[in-house]
């Protein structure tokens, strides 16, 4: 080439032409910038959420995420009931193809709980209808591998009860058409069907390990005496909250029975529908609740100063005569016995005495200032009115006085044990959890002294009387026994009672009542072949007692106990005994 023209040619382009590397540069630095700026738009969307949003991503306008009925949960936000999508098995009789006879046999070989005539009858049927309401997937895997196109499954919300049987007559159920038929449930339907509140939980105060604890003792105690039923409760005496209340036989909420449910949807009732498995017998049957009257009948003569010097006695020596009635004693003492006594030995005669001296007006007051004379104060729709004296005489007085003549629930005397222990004041019973710290309405029904001197004699019931069997080692624990005759044709039945066993735990600073009963005790081996509440009921609550107590955080301690050294030389001793 020649030189001279290519000297002309650098002359002409003045300059040298841009390095590619440096358009690249530019380039990358363009993207970045881009990505950079996505990146920090990203961060700050998720900043939002997470800030502003989390707290109301359940109760947002939309109901998209939220449940079609609320969950409820226990006390410490375990669920006991909650709303899922589950799967059902639809069949449109006209359209199988199939033989029914057989698809009613291999159904049934997939759902053994239902007789193939049942299905039967749905596959011939003369319209559309389910199969089954709830089935599990692998139950609809099986009956799709049948090949029929009639059948069909749809994903509908059921209610479901991850606890089973557990609290069930407090919980209730749903019916057929999503309404709460029974128990909270149907109490708070409105509530838990409101798009705006349904999102946050329902929270009960129960306590499923409390409430675990009550049904496993009480259904030992049941197979152990032979009884036809068996209930409990366990309130928090400061605040009235219900920590369990169990009824036995129960039920299972995710199958429950609708044979005996009213088509108005109305509870059962006692006295207006059938006593069935779905009767809450802690709120809705009545009882009369025998000896276990007399702590309450002796601190209402305190207060009313009716009793003033515990160690004046009374005549036991031979039954009371009442006009022509008389007033006997299980296991008579025949001797001369003061109020502390009458309540170790649980004398009908002494506690009649005290009745009489307080007066029918006073006791009528007594027992009305703690609601004994209206249904239980709980908010379960199930609750029977008590069968309280339309008429107050002599003799009505003096029955009542140790518990017969008046039938109330077991809610009830659980309500009035808590008065009587926690320094005289009555507080409505509750389902509900009370925040920490709130105060919680309530009425003196006894003074704070009676109410310290009661759980003194009440522990001593425990040490040294009927409750023997109750005490739990390093508890504390006091209470009365109860054992009422039932009453039925012709006057009451002396093979039929209803063993009761009331208490409180622990008694030099109580914290909670607890009742168990035991509907028609047979004696046994496990009883030492008695009928009686001291030996059925009680073993019942020490074995709660002593289960329960580290859940709540009572610690057993053995050196500690009630101070009873002052009543201690009240009571008389044989000679001999120290």
């Amino acid at each position: 080439m020649n030189p001279q023209l290519a000297r002309t040619t650098t002359r002409k382009s003045g300059v040298n032409p841009p390095p590619f590397a440096a358009h690249g540069f530019w380039r990358m630095l363009i993207l970045l910038l881009a990505f950079g700026m996505f990146v920090v738009l990203l961060i700050g969307r998720l900043a939002t959420l997470a800030l502003f949003e989390s707290t109301r991503a359940y109760g947002a306008t939309s109901t998209e995420y939220v449940p079609e009925r609320g969950d409820i949960v226990d006390r410490n936000g375990i669920p006991l009931a909650r709303s899922i999508y589950g799967y059902a098995i639809w069949v449109k009789p006209e359209d199988i193809l199939g033989d029914r006879k057989q698809l009613a046999t291999q159904l049934a070989g997939i759902f053994p709980d239902t007789p193939a005539l049942e299905f039967y009858a749905k596959l011939t049927a003369g319209k559309p209808g389910y199969l089954r309401k709830r089935a599990l997937p692998e139950q609809v895997r099986q009956v799709h591998s049948l090949g029929e196109i009639a059948i069909e499954f749809p994903r509908e919300a059921t209610r479901l009860y991850p606890q089973h049987d557990m609290a069930a007559h407090v919980l209730g159920f749903v019916n057929r058409d999503g309404k709460g038929a029974m128990g909270m449930e149907r109490v708070m339907n409105d509530y838990l069907r409101d798009p705006s509140k349904r999102a946050a939980p329902l929270n009960l105060a129960l306590d499923v390990r409390v409430q675990a604890a009550l049904e496993s003792e009480l259904a030992s105690g049941m197979a152990a005496t032979s009884a036809k039923g068996a209930a409990g409760v366990i309130l928090d005496v400061q605040t009235g909250e219900v920590i369990a209340m169990a009824t036995l036989p129960s039920f299972n909420p995710n199958r429950p029975s609708f044979a005996n449910m009213p088509d108005d949807g109305q509870p059962i009732v006692d006295g207006r529908y059938p006593i069935t498995r779905q009767t809450n017998n802690v709120t809705n049957r009545v009882y009369e609740l025998g000896s276990t009257f007399k702590p309450l009948t002796v601190a209402a003569a305190m207060d009313a100063g009716t009793v003033r010097d515990l160690s004046v006695r009374y005549d036991a020596t031979r039954p009371l005569q009442v006009g022509k009635f008389k007033i006997r004693d299980s296991h008579p003492s025949e001797r001369w016995l003061n109020a502390p006594e009458s309540l170790i030995h649980s004398s009908n005669i002494v506690t009649a005495q005290i009745a009489d001296n307080l007066g029918a007006a006073r006791m009528d007051a007594m027992l009305r200032a703690m609601h004994f004379n209206a249904r239980p104060d709980i908010e379960l729709a199930e609750k029977a009115m008590p069968l309280y004296p339309k008429k107050w005489d002599r003799l009505t007085n003096m029955t009542v006085g140790f518990g017969h003549g008046i039938a109330v629930t077991p809610l009830h005397l659980a309500s009035g044990y808590a008065a009587m222990v926690n320094g005289g004041i009555y507080r409505p019973a509750t389902m509900f959890k009370t925040k920490p710290g709130a105060k919680i309405p309530g009425k003196r029904v006894f003074t704070a002294a009676t109410s310290a001197r009661m759980r003194q004699m009440m522990r001593m019931i425990v040490k040294d009387g009927t409750g023997k069997n109750a005490d739990a080692l390093g508890y504390r624990v006091g209470g009365k026994t109860g054992s009422a005759e039932k009453p039925g044709i012709g006057g009451y039945s002396r093979n039929l009672v209803v063993a009761t066993f009331a208490a409180a735990f622990p008694m030099d600073n109580p914290r909670y009542v607890v009742l168990t009963m035991l509907d028609e005790p047979k004696g046994t081996e496990a009883s030492s072949f008695q009928r009686t509440a001291g030996y059925t009921a009680a073993p019942v609550v020490q074995k709660t007692v002593t289960r329960i107590g580290p859940l709540v955080g009572i610690i057993p301690d053995m050196k500690r106990d009630v101070d009873v050294s002052e009543l201690m030389p009240l009571l008389w001793k044989a000679k001999g005994e120290q």
